[in-house]
């Protein structure tokens, strides 16, 4: 399940770069210039994974500045191309990193919430609502609502929001949502909490699920397809 996919930091920067005004020190009021500000909003999105001090920034707003305004650039970008994405995966490793240890508390605590399952793989299943009928197989298609949530109780996905519900082989999911689904019938709802080793693992997803992420999902199982 693709719930999140990932985008390339310089394709975006490169892409948008030369779109950018010189920084308005007022707040944005006609439309046009509120379009121009959401540029400087979408830049420092993808600029997120480098968690940039003070300083850090004040570098990257020399480059902006000279690519914008036509200055001779410092150094050669392309030569730096590569350098850029160390940087980013270093960057967002080390956020990581910092996460796995809330991860782990959250696991802890939630394996002890009355009612909780704990399984051999580390995922941990609350039923919020019980359902009935037969719980789905490993190869059959299931039709769910869902939200995901990170450690800090950050929203990354919500089928609600977008108001439809999700289709999917138990298959070709996540292993936390293949375990976890297979013990729910429809109608019903739960909890699943997903260790890295269940969810994505050391890669992360895109921008939000960082590596070495706990995610923790509500899933509530409409209907079991049987084919």
């Amino acid at each position: 399940m693709n719930i999140v996919r990932k985008i390339s930091v310089v394709s975006v920067l490169a892409s948008l770069l030369f779109a950018l005004p010189a920084f308005a020190q007022q707040a944005p009021e006609t439309e046009e210039q509120k379009t121009l500000y959401a540029i400087g909003l979408i830049i420092a999105r993808q600029l997120g994974v480098f968690n940039l001090a003070p300083g850090e920034l004040d570098w990257v707003k020399a480059g902006l500045t000279d690519a914008a305004t036509g200055g001779k650039p410092a150094v050669d970008a392309a030569a730096y191309n590569d350098k850029v994405q160390e940087l980013a995966k270093a960057r967002r490793k080390a956020q990581g990193d910092k996460q796995a240890a809330a991860g782990k508390e959250l696991q802890t605590t939630a394996a002890a919430e009355k009612g909780a399952i704990k399984t051999g793989s580390g995922m941990i299943y609350l039923s919020l609502k019980e359902g009935t009928g037969a719980a789905p197989l490993l190869t059959d298609t299931v039709k769910v609502h869902y939200r995901g949530t990170l450690v800090d109780g950050k929203e990354f996905d919500s089928s609600y929001k977008r108001n439809k519900p999700l289709d999917f082989r138990l298959d070709g999911v996540i292993k936390c949502w293949t375990e976890g689904l297979q013990k729910m019938k429809p109608g019903g709802k739960a909890k699943l909490v997903c260790p890295p080793a269940t969810a994505y693992g050391d890669s992360g997803a895109g921008d939000m699920i960082l590596p070495g992420a706990t995610l923790v999902f509500e899933v509530e199982l409409l209907e079991v397809v049987k084919k």
